[in-house]
């Protein structure tokens, strides 16, 4: 951070002092140059050249926005600690980033011209910033080292960036899986020694938001030795369920008590304080009560209050809704409830929220799927989810999870598509002290271990690479994993998901992916149908608004309900929640969303795609389009009535009722592609935004010759 503008009382009244190299050097303790030189040691080992400009890729938009929407959860809790900082560092030729947990900036905010200058450099949203890509520097070394680090001026690997000066801190879930990284640059002649620790507060704080979040129908003890400090960031934070079990807590408490959190989360309030929910909920029975004194079997007396929310919707895929109540002292209407298993939902006693139950709409495809997946729930079958991309698969395996009996355990997802194929194997088997050069001392445990009694979720399984894909086999047969560099087999007891786009028969033919894994993985296969196959859009719009705008939910105008019906949704049910998102906050204080609360892309779009993309010749009479959507200046749009001899066949854009049947979902896919570009004259960077994939991925599908643009 930098001090330009408040040389003499920096952020928080503590005083300042300017600083360049020399200051920073003479503050540099041996440990740090060796945290250093180990991170230089991995950079030159990853290939990377400290003189040469390396060639900027960042993510195109749509995949810029499917990563934000990834991390919606992330950014919902950082923005306002990131807007708090900034009113710190405005004025100051500094910047604040938020990344994901690979190193891609999500968001950032900042001074015009020092955003411009790190510009430069590439340190915007969409760019990676991990080690692999960027060498030495602070976002990409707190993500390898999981710890604060500060990387000053000379110290980044590439010479390119050395006027930075840049502090980072990992955030942290209350499971201790790592979420992103908070970090603020600056130019390195304005080096401000307390950047560091004012970066690990905000951290913090979003890690303590994200606890309340996700544990906001629990009861949680706020701790402290010295009651003054109960309800500042030094607070401990533990987290009780109705049994008494220990669920999770922030960082602070795991400093205090001095365990960590897989051990804290062995114990239970007895165990640990000597105490019971009930004693807790008679302490604070009354309205400002006392804070309540609990010891460790140790003797360390510590300070206690006691809070509860009740949420006011159902929670599902890791959202919780905006509107739930503040926190709370427990009240005496509250302890009828509080160890009762329907407590979470505000339902009948014995009747708990369901994940499965929350995704039924309406629609018969989607109840039937969910009857199949209730029979096999808790009998150690896998689940193989295929549907196009954006359908919901992964909502869907949340679900499954939320529903099981490992509820309590970790949900670890992994993306097979969006990590390198060169990391993926130390991302999900670990690796051992030594594993390769540079490794962190400790190694890593890998995802599979992190998901040890959850839920391991593998999505896009079509695109793992072939020598992993037999590894993974071995994992899932005999159930224990060995890390990279390791003789030392691992147990592991995971209920496995996979998901996918492609079709894997189709891959398995042409041997691209192994026939037994494909076996091992499919006990149950469920097809996600698309948005236009399905019959309750307009309930599933109705949950994404309500999830917008809890407090006055919109409706839909009668014209944008009918257009939304006629939409063929390339980017199914997450461009509809794009689409939603964007038209809740343009209507705000209106109780309807109307055409012109809608992008202007998206009602092009739909036009072009009603006008340009005839289906294939039937027979019968001459095609005419299903309808037309018109739009003139200072008026809504309006949409014109489907002749009644297609009504049948283009209803909510349902395929003709006769269709090929040696069509599979990977040749769907190719021709809807196809049609696209042939409806956008073949401009790729149109045919990736209205179908809400990234180019590469039409190049892939369609073999794409660059050369000569042939397929």
């Amino acid at each position: 951070m930098t001090t330009s503008a408040r040389d003499s009382n920096g952020p928080m009244g503590l005083p300042t002092k300017r600083g360049d190299d020399r200051a920073i050097a003479g503050t540099v303790s041996p440990p740090r140059v060796e945290f250093i030189e180990r991170s230089h040691q991995r950079s030159a080992a990853l290939g990377l050249s400290r003189g040469e400009k390396r060639d900027f890729d960042p993510m195109i938009r749509s995949d810029l926005n499917v990563a934000r929407e990834r991390n919606h959860r992330l950014y919902v809790h950082a923005a306002p600690v990131m807007q708090m900082l900034f009113e710190q560092i405005v004025n100051t030729e500094s910047m604040i980033v938020l990344t994901d947990a690979q190193g891609t900036i999500l968001h950032s905010v900042g001074d015009d011209d020092f955003l411009e200058r790190a510009d430069k450099v590439a340190l915007a949203p969409g760019e990676n910033w991990a080690e692999h890509s960027k060498g030495t520097n602070a976002i990409g070394t707190a993500l390898f080292e999981a710890a604060p680090t500060l990387v000053h001026a000379h110290e980044h690997f590439i010479h390119a960036n050395h006027f930075l000066t840049c502090s980072a801190a990992p955030i942290f879930d209350p499971r201790g899986n790592m979420l992103g990284v908070l970090d603020v640059t600056g130019d390195h002649r304005s080096y401000h020694q307390h950047t560091m620790g004012l970066v690990r507060m905000s951290a913090r704080m979003i890690e303590n938001h994200w606890l309340s979040d996700d544990f906001n129908n629990r009861l949680r003890l706020h701790f402290h030795s010295r009651a003054e400090f109960i309800g500042t960031l030094l607070e401990g934070i533990v987290v009780v369920g109705p049994d008494g079990k220990i669920l999770g807590a922030n960082r602070s408490a795991l400093d205090q008590l001095g365990i960590s959190g897989a051990a804290l989360r062995m114990q239970s309030v007895t165990t640990l304080f000597g105490t019971t929910p009930s004693a807790i909920y008679d302490h604070f029975r009354m309205p400002m009560s006392a804070p309540m004194h609990l010891s460790l079997p140790s003797g360390q007396l510590f300070h206690a209050t006691a809070r509860f929310d009740w949420p006011s919707r159902p929670v599902i895929a890791g959202r919780h809704g905006d509107d739930a109540a503040p926190d709370h002292v427990l009240a005496p209407a509250a302890s009828p409830r509080l160890a009762g298993p329907s407590s979470t939902d505000r339902r009948p006693e014995g009747s708990p929220f369901s994940g499965l139950q929350y995704l039924r709409t309406g629609d018969p495809q989607v109840d039937v799927l969910v009857q199949k997946i209730r029979r096999i729930l808790d009998r150690d079958i896998p689940l193989l989810i295929l549907g196009e991309t954006g359908t919901g698969k992964e909502l869907l395996a949340r679900a499954v999870h939320h529903d099981s009996n490992r509820a309590r355990q970790p949900f670890v997802a992994v993306n097979c598509a969006s990590i390198p194929e060169s990391l993926i194997e130390a991302e999900l088997f670990g690796y051992e002290d030594g594993a390769f050069t540079g490794a962190r001392r400790k190694g890593a445990p890998g995802r599979i271990v992190q998901a040890n009694g959850g839920t391991l979720f593998l999505d896009e399984i079509g695109d793992m690479p072939q020598p992993l894909q037999a590894r993974l086999l071995r994992v899932l047969q005999e159930r224990c994993v060995t890390p990279l560099g390791s003789t030392k087999a691992i147990p592991v007891d995971i209920a496995v998901i996979g998901a996918t786009h492609r079709n894997l028969r189709e891959m398995i033919d042409r041997q691209e992916f192994r026939e037994d894994l494909y076996y091992r993985l499919n006990g149950l296969a469920l097809r996600l149908p698309a948005l236009r196959e399905r019959t309750d859009l307009e309930a599933v719009a109705r949950r994404i608004l309500q999830a917008e705008r809890p407090q006055d939910t919109p409706a839909l105008s009668p014209r944008v309900l009918d257009l939304f019906r006629r939409y063929r949704w390339p980017g199914n049910i997450r461009q509809l929640a794009n689409v939603l998102r964007t038209a809740a906050v343009m209507s705000a204080g209106e109780h309807e969303i109307t055409s012109a609360h809608l992008s202007d892309d998206f009602l092009e779009d739909a036009q072009r795609a009603v006008t340009t993309a005839a289906p294939p010749a039937m027979p019968g009479p001459a095609y005419q389009p299903p309808f037309t959507v018109e739009t003139t200046p200072g008026s809504a749009c309006a949409i014109a009535t489907p002749p009644a001899d297609v009504a049948v066949r283009t209803h909510r854009g349902v395929m003709p009722a006769e269709p090929a049947p040696t069509h599979t979902l990977e040749q769907v896919e190719i021709e809807m592609i196809r049609n696209v570009l042939e409806a956008v004259n073949g401009n790729i960077s149109a045919a990736s935004k209205q179908l809400g994939i990234s180019r590469n991925t039409i190049y892939r599908k369609l073999r794409w010759n660059v050369t000569d643009g042939t397929t």
